[in-house]
Parts: structure tokens; sequence; C-alpha cells
């Protein structure tokens, strides 16, 4: 799939927060420097002024979303689908975006939840790129392959400070010093190296 590429815009883009919840803790890998590079996503978008929508996947028996994850007043939307493209975040989305064209994807986890909804997205006509430093899954062959998949559906992947850059533009923005802060420091360390052992994989 192509498309056209074009600029990173701020006023049609969305931050999709996809399911970082307290069970998946313990198995998801990285889940910890995942977390905390969503969290500097987040507030990066805030300080652009882009918008987020944050997701739980059946909250009553996977938990709420992390306390380090600063959402603010947000109440996540609940969902059994594993896409976040049900009906009441796509309405959301669309009324608080009003010329979306482009979601920006972090969470968990990437072969299930991150890659149902970017087919989604596609499939719909919409851009969608993913942070692969602020995506895992519990098992680091799912991620990987994972990642092909989304890339050949047509995605983009970048990394945290890529995207944030590319949503910031110009280093005349009023709140690059802030965002500087946030990106001074080397995003944490995800394991995503070249893999000899893993054909066609881009990462």
């Amino acid at each position: 799939m192509t498309q056209r590429i074009t600029p990173l815009s701020r006023q049609t883009s969305i931050l999709l927060v996809c399911d970082l919840q307290e069970k998946f803790r313990p198995v998801i890998k990285y889940f910890a420097q995942i977390v905390e590079t969503s969290n500097k996503l987040l507030q990066a978008c805030k300080l652009l002024d882009v918008p987020f929508v944050v997701t739980e996947q059946y909250p009553k028996g996977l938990g709420r979303t992390v306390s380090e994850l600063d959402i603010g007043d947000t109440k996540p939307f609940e969902k059994t689908l594993f896409s976040m493209c049900t009906p009441d975040v796509m309405f959301n989305i669309k009324e608080q975006v009003k010329d979306f064209n482009t979601a920006i994807i972090c969470g968990i986890e990437a072969h299930v939840c991150v890659l149902q909804t970017t087919i989604d997205l596609l499939s719909q006509g919409y851009r969608v790129y993913v942070v692969v430093d602020a995506v895992s899954s519990r098992s680091l062959t799912d991620r990987i392959y994972a990642f092909d998949h989304l890339r050949q559906a047509g995605a983009f992947l970048t990394t945290f400070e890529s995207i944030v850059l590319q949503l910031a533009q110009d280093a005349n923005h009023p709140n690059f010093k802030q965002i500087q802060q946030l990106i001074k420091t080397s995003a944490a360390d995800t394991g995503l190296l070249p893999s000899h052992n893993m054909p066609n994989s881009s990462l």
C-alpha cells in the first residue's frame, strides 16, 4: 500500500494510547520503558496541542491505566474489541479533530490491539504512525513480526523523538524548550536491535 507523503500536521493528528493497563505490567516485554516513552510522548502532544484518546481492554479483568501515565482527568474508553476503532472512540476522535487524517499510536500489544487498530484505520483511508519504542508485546517475536506486518500494510514506523520533532516542525515553537527537556535524554532501551534471525525485519 502506497501513501502520499505529506508533512505531519498538528491540526489533523491525534495520539491513540492503547491499553497500557496494570495487569500487563509483569508480562509485557520492556513494559516500564514503554510506559516511560509513552508518557513522554503524551506530554509532548499536550505541549503541541495534539489531542489524545486512551483505551482500556476489558478493565474488569486487566485493570486500569497505569498511574505512571499522566492522562489527567481524561476518561479512558473501555472496550472488548481488540481494535481501538469502536464507534465511541471514532466519534470522539472526529469531535476532537475536525479534519482528522492521521493517527499516532503507542501502547500494547503490538500484534493484537495496535495491529488491528492500525489495519482498521488504514482501511478507512487514514494515515498511521506507530511509535515503535512506545509499543510492545508479551513476546519479542510477536512484537518484531507485528512491526513487519504494520510496515507492509502501509503504516509508518517511527520513534518517539522523530515523531515529536515532526509534529513540532520548528525550533521556534513557543513550547520547544519544554519539548527539548523531554527529548534531551535518549529513549529507554526497548530491545529493538537488528535481528539477523528474523527475515524481512525492518528493525
